[in-house]
């Protein structure tokens, strides 16, 4: 086996073929759970890992290999004290999964007091992508990596009322007013001003648009775009659906303080109603057979690694 400075003198493709696919499926240390409550979310677990696991030996490309590994890990956040890494999904628990990281990171003392705009916008927990190489491969293979997911249409959903049906003063202008600009023929000047009022049908008329007027954001990307589960063998993935038993079960996994529970308050618009099955349908309402068909397409890849069932 090379030594290791003959491993970093190589190009940082070579030498990051270990994280790429087809990865072995690592059997999880359960080493520190406690009680025997956690028998149905762990076997939902084992499910989960050896469907993606198949899924990924099946599909697996080659031709993603071309990412580079830095971009590959910009959206993981690292804490280091229980040696955790969390892909960040937007929509699918994440900021209270940042709030609960800081908690272990000794950043906090309870999930409970920290701030929307403190776990956004504050710089206290860093991303792998910080890391040099060294860093990065270290702890891609030796921390518990975990990604929470949610039902594609949900999430999509989800982010859609979030940006665009509360006042919003990066998501109007930017995305509203362009969206409106293309997408709607009598747009009157105050619309196109502000940017506010777009449509759920707009909204996937952009989404849909090989050539969108700006760009894509990671509140309504692919999964497989911003985690990479196909190349990142990631070793607990939790569900939205499940949000609280999954990430309580991960917590003893990892061993963090029996005190610190994951986290249950809704982290904005919290008298909203949340996005459920029955409200993901009224907005589906809006589109047409095709779009709606598009639209899963779209998010086929989030609906088959993860074994969503299709609309």
């Amino acid at each position: 086996r090379p030594s290791d400075q003959q491993k970093m003198s190589e190009s940082p493709l070579s030498q990051f073929r270990g994280v790429y696919l087809p990865p072995a499926l690592h059997p999880l240390n359960k080493t520190l759970v406690k009680g025997g409550k956690w028998k149905d979310v762990d076997s939902a677990q084992e499910k989960r890992r050896s469907f993606l696991h198949d899924f990924c030996k099946k599909y697996n490309s080659r031709k993603q290999l071309r990412t580079h590994l830095v971009h590959l890990v910009s959206r993981i956040y690292v804490e280091d004290r229980h040696k955790v890494l969390y892909c960040e999904v937007p929509k699918a628990g994440c900021s209270n999964w940042k709030r609960v990281l800081m908690v272990l990171n000794g950043l906090a003392t309870s999930a409970h007091n920290i701030s929307h705009d403190d776990v956004h916008y504050g710089k206290h927990l860093r991303k792998l992508d910080s890391y040099d190489l060294k860093g990065i491969y270290t702890r891609l293979n030796t921390y518990t990596k975990t990604i929470f997911v949610r039902d594609p249409m949900e999430r999509l959903v989800s982010a859609f009322r979030d940006k665009f049906e509360h006042p919003n003063s990066y998501y109007h202008p930017v995305f509203g007013k362009a969206i409106i600009k293309r997408y709607r023929h009598n747009a009157n000047e105050e619309a196109l001003k502000t940017g506010s009022g777009v449509k759920f049908k707009e909204f996937i008329q952009y989404l849909l648009d090989s050539h969108r007027p700006v760009g894509m954001d990671i509140h309504w990307e692919q999964v497989s775009k911003l985690c990479y589960p196909c190349l990142i063998n990631y070793d607990f993935i939790g569900k939205f659906e499940t949000l609280e038993e999954d990430a309580n079960y991960f917590l003893q996994l990892v061993g963090a303080p029996a005190e610190l529970k994951f986290p249950k308050f809704k982290d904005r618009h919290s008298s909203d109603e949340r996005t459920s099955t029955e409200v993901v349908r009224q907005y589906l309402k809006e589109l047409s057979k095709e779009e709606r068909q598009l639209t899963y397409d779209f998010y086929y890849l989030d609906y088959l690694m993860f074994n969503y069932t299709s609309p």
